[in-house]
């Protein structure tokens, strides 16, 4: 029916016309013509039309006047014999084509309704997983913030100090690192211990209670909103253990989400927990590895491990 419906489409753009034979050997073009420079059909079909070889040819005459409207006994002249068409007046074809061209563009209430379920349930699958990255990310942006403020801190006060490391620039106590935050940031509250700081529990990412960190040390609330805990804690190379929430006491209170353990070794850099007293900065991507796998994915009671993995992919939150 469309394949149909396009041939008649086709021979109306193609011009109708009705021709006679006369006494001389061509065919002398008499009556109305539909065709391009029809202005009723220019108006109501369109200009992209095929002319017949002759109508250009300059050898034939051409009655071009928007006349009569009753349809002669003539034949279409532009159409293969198994597609002609018996002529239509201007009127009917005007109002033919719009018709049917309208038709042919329009939706059922059933093709819109199963069009609608389609996308809602593409947006149900897809939406929430996009949420959901979205959030990693903006965990991973804040979190990589927070370590180049503590970097850039950490060589200010070795530069101060004309140092060579922390121990020498004098961070060798739990005052000292003290009055380093106090210093070099800009806090907007202190707390004696990690209450009212930090949120009063937190989770792993398997839903098992984390509790195995140091809840007594002085901690601070900076102004952008992260909550941390600053530790001195000297083994080896590694001086401070640093607890951080990234959000502070919003949720979702997760290790490895918002909850985030990283480690400042003397000389100025930081990485994640050291696997032994030799453990120096920066730590390769299998002692990273290693940590992550022993320790944040199995939930040692802290999120050691997260942070790590999290520079091996190159800020990526890929767990």
């Amino acid at each position: 029916m469309k394949k149909y419906l396009c041939k008649i489409i086709l021979s109306l753009g193609r011009g109708l016309t009705r021709h006679t034979e006369d006494n001389s050997p061509k065919y002398r073009m008499v009556g109305n013509v539909v065709g391009l420079e029809s202005p009723i059909y220019r108006n109501n079909i369109g200009d992209n039309l095929i002319r017949h070889p002759e109508f250009n040819s300059g050898s034939i005459n051409v009655d071009l006047s928007v006349g009569k409207e009753e349809p002669s006994p003539a034949f279409v002249t532009f159409a293969p014999a198994h597609e002609q068409l018996l002529p239509l007046t201007v009127r009917e074809g005007k109002n033919f084509a719009a018709s049917l061209l309208s038709g042919l563009a329009a939706f059922t209430l059933a093709e819109v309704l199963v069009t609608l379920g389609i996308i809602g349930v593409v947006s149900a699958m897809t939406v929430p997983t996009l949420m959901q990255n979205y959030q990693r990310q903006s965990y991973v942006t804040q979190l990589h913030k927070t370590y180049n403020e503590f970097s850039q801190a950490l060589l200010r006060y070795q530069t101060d100090r004309n140092a060579l490391n922390l121990t020498e620039a004098g961070l060798t106590s739990q005052d000292a690192v003290n009055d380093f935050i106090r210093t070099y940031f800009k806090n907007v509250k202190e707390c004696d211990t990690m209450n009212n700081c930090f949120a009063s529990s937190y989770k792993a990412t398997d839903g098992a209670t984390i509790s195995n960190y140091a809840a007594n040390a002085k901690s601070y609330v900076f102004a952008n909103g992260v909550s941390i805990r600053p530790l001195y804690a000297k083994s080896g190379a590694k001086i401070i253990n640093m607890g951080l929430d990234i959000n502070g006491q919003k949720g979702p209170n997760i290790g490895g989400r918002d909850l985030f353990w990283f480690y400042i070794y003397n000389n100025g850099l930081i990485d994640d927990a050291p696997i032994d007293e030799n453990t120096v900065a920066p730590m390769t991507t299998e002692q990273r590895n290693t940590q992550f796998n022993s320790k944040c994915l199995n939930h040692e009671g802290s999120p050691d491990g997260c942070f790590g993995k999290i520079l091996n992919d190159n800020w990526q939150m890929n767990y």
